[in-house]
């Protein structure tokens, strides 16, 4: 195995868990996650000799992750946009609510996925503890659009759950 081997497959194992979340945030069923794992993989492969060090690992496993995810995404949208779906008309997401600790947590996973792929990229990024500097780094932007749109995004958030709870109270 040679150095750059070494390397991705420590990335990789010390990385996964990012990897993973946003592969499920942008994902709705296991098939596509998983290409959408090794679409990652395979960029992180492609790129991993130019990383420099500027930032953290993390971060610059985000930056590709999230771009990778974003891509796909609209790739993966337009072509189910163009294919003819033989399912039934209504199928539930892939998750099942039994693994969620509340009710709460389900919603908010949901609302999220319903989110545009930026600011389910802002959302996830937050949601995980990153600095408004970290994530401006990740996204490429500056911290003030980070800090208000992340403001935005929560707010857009609280009102799901508002009219979520006024609409359903205690029919979950």
């Amino acid at each position: 195995m040679d150095e750059k081997e070494k390397i991705f497959l420590s990335v990789l194992e010390s990385h996964k868990r990012i990897i993973f979340k946003v592969a499920n945030t942008y994902c709705f069923d296991e098939s596509d996650k998983d290409d959408l794992i090794q679409e990652i993989s395979l960029q992180i492969w492609l790129s991993i000799e130019k990383f420099n060090g500027n930032y953290k690992w993390s971060t610059w496993i985000y930056r590709i992750a999230l771009n990778t995810s974003i891509s796909f995404y609209r790739a993966n949208k337009t072509r189910k946009e163009k294919s003819v779906n033989l399912s039934p008309i209504f199928e539930l997401p892939s998750f099942d609510k039994k693994d969620y600790e509340n009710e709460d947590f389900f919603l908010l996973r949901k609302f999220i996925r319903e989110l545009k792929e930026i600011d389910r990229a802002l959302i996830l990024l937050h949601l995980e503890g990153l600095s408004s500097k970290e994530i401006a780094d990740i996204i490429d932007t500056t911290q003030t659009n980070v800090t208000t749109k992340i403001s935005r995004v929560k707010k857009k958030l609280r009102e799901k759950f508002k009219e979520y709870k006024s609409r359903n109270y205690g029919k979950f």
